[in-house]
């Protein structure tokens, strides 16, 4: 026969676990904010995390901290202290009473045993603890009060930690109802319990904390957040997402591969939303056919024809039909009625994304944008054109490839003010060098202007001239960079993220020279813009 039992939850009955995927999505917003897989687990932690797939937030440590807070504050605004020893305290006269009336009896008004309990029941105690102390090794006369005081000797150590207790947290409670001793005691366990898991959270030992103290001093949702911050790291651990290694956790390929398909995924969702950006290009190469669209042949395309569509365009044309056997129709064709399947052309490309890691990117969100750009443009050139070359190369004083698994931890060089976009230009010329292609492109994310370079190999900066002004030898050789990319038939797209007029016009001057194209967008656009733009670049409709 089966049966049933019901029971109080108290946090270990129910079994559910963290959803992998969303805590790495929320891990993942955090990495393109800048921060290390460990610093992002423990600002999860400490602040928590929506878990879009449960339709659940995780609240963090501040937060059940504060619900202990409130806790403690309840109980503090209920009950005062006052009277929560005058039990114990009227006990103890009762017996002593007792006893000094046995002594007088049995051994008269002056005798030394008397004076001895007299001395220990008037000396100065500061505390009622003390004054039970003071009769420990006391032989008493009256043996009902000798048995009383056993009991009262056997609460000493409870009492002495309420007395403690009542000097540091006395004075908090202000409430209207008076706490007896064993009130006071149960006030004295929760508050002590409350501060212990308290330390426990900040510490983040999780672990340590009692499955039946979490329904008792957390609420519902508390309490379930915090069995999902205890195995948070293990659970994307077990889901092949982290790796432990002597320097801290680490992505693992898959978790940057997710990373890289949730940024595309995003970058998608806004243009389902029909915003413009469809920049179409003129390179031309092999074709892929549109199933839905068809058109007139022309003399030199290929002769893939839509059969259907080709035999209907003849039957519209007068003495098309010549006659045949019963069954078998027989149609003349001529080259105006053949009908081609219209096709998209793309080609092979070579793109360098070069990505402004100087400290202003790191202002208004712009940073974390232009990370979730390059990861989404990774996830979708290795996914829809795997035989493309796509490389980011991250530029501030000076420029250097980052490996894409690396990327989702790149942060921006923070202290670093000056943008050497030349060199960047350099190392991406360098990069489309070892990889040639037919339409080789460069993608510049940036905010401000150049403002570092080199001459005769020696890196120089150069700040502005004046405030809105120019750094004219930092423009003059980033522009004499862009000739000679322009020469090798480089085309450079430049996303802008400022609009400040030293940016336009610099971009303006770069753009006349290298006859690409600038964009001026925010943080929320460029993934819109960039991805559509590469997009654009891969394919154009043949003439």
């Amino acid at each position: 026969m089966r049966v049933w039992r019901y029971s109080r939850w108290d946090g270990s009955q129910e079994r559910f676990e963290l959803d992998a995927d969303a805590a790495l999505d929320a891990l993942s917003e955090l990495l393109m904010e800048g921060l290390d897989v460990d610093e992002a687990l423990e600002w999860m932690r400490r602040a928590g995390f929506e878990l879009g797939g449960m339709d659940f937030r995780v609240m963090g440590v501040e937060e059940l901290l504060d619900e202990l807070r409130e806790r403690a504050r309840e109980l503090f605004d209920r009950f005062h202290l006052e009277q929560s020893t005058r039990e114990l305290a009227q006990r103890l006269e009762a017996l002593l009473d007792r006893e000094e009336r046995a002594q007088r009896a049995a051994h008269g008004l002056e005798s030394e045993v008397l004076n001895d309990f007299l001395a220990r029941r008037h000396g100065e105690h500061a505390t009622l603890s003390e004054a039970i102390e003071a009769f420990r090794d006391y032989d008493f006369e009256d043996a009902e009060a000798g048995e009383e005081f056993q009991e009262l000797l056997a609460e000493l150590d409870r009492l002495r930690a309420l007395e403690r207790f009542q000097q540091r947290h006395g004075s908090r409670f202000r409430g209207p109802e008076a706490a007896d001793y064993e009130t006071a005691q149960s006030l004295r366990e929760q508050i002590e319990g409350l501060q212990q898991m308290a330390q426990d959270l900040a510490a983040g030992r999780f672990e340590a904390i009692p499955p039946e103290q979490l329904q008792e001093w957390l609420s519902s949702h508390g309490a379930r957040s915090l069995i999902l911050l205890r195995g948070l790291e293990d659970r994307l651990q077990r889901a092949g997402y982290l790796r432990s290694d002597p320097e801290g956790s680490q992505l693992t390929p898959r978790a940057i591969r997710r990373i890289g398909a949730q940024a595309l995924a995003a970058v998608y969702a806004s243009l389902r939303k029909g915003r413009p950006g469809a920049h179409e290009t003129v390179h031309a190469g092999a074709s892929i056919r549109r199933a839905d669209e068809t058109r007139p042949w022309r003399f030199g395309d290929p002769l893939d024809l839509h059969v259907v569509q080709t035999l209907l365009q003849a039957l519209r044309r007068p003495g098309a039909a010549l006659g045949a056997a019963p069954g078998r129709p027989r149609v003349r064709l001529e080259p105006g009625d053949f009908m081609v399947y219209e096709a998209d052309w793309s080609s092979q490309t070579t793109t360098v994304l070069l990505l402004d890691m100087s400290w202003s990117m790191s202002w208004a969100g712009r940073f974390p944008a232009a990370k979730r750009v390059a990861l989404a443009l990774d996830q979708l050139i290795r996914t829809r054109f795997p035989r493309d070359d796509f490389f980011v190369v991250g530029f501030s004083t000076r420029a250097r490839e980052l490996p894409i698994r690396q990327l989702p931890l790149a942060r921006w060089d923070m202290g670093d003010p000056f943008t050497n976009l030349q060199e960047g230009l350099q190392l991406a010329e360098r990069l489309i060098g070892r990889h040639p292609c037919p339409s080789p492109q460069v993608l510049v994310i940036t905010d401000g202007q150049p403002t570092a370079y080199f001459r005769d190999g020696e890196l120089r900066v150069e700040w502005p001239m004046g405030f809105g002004g120019i750094s004219p030898h930092a423009v003059a050789a980033t522009l004499k960079t862009v000739r000679r990319v322009t020469r090798r038939g480089i085309t450079i797209n430049t996303f802008m993220l400022d609009d400040a007029p030293e940016l336009v016009g610099f971009v303006e001057r770069m753009t006349e020279i290298n006859k690409g194209r600038a964009f001026f967008t925010s943080p929320s656009q460029l993934g819109h813009f960039l991805t559509v733009d590469y997009l654009a670049h891969k394919r154009s409709r043949r003439r």
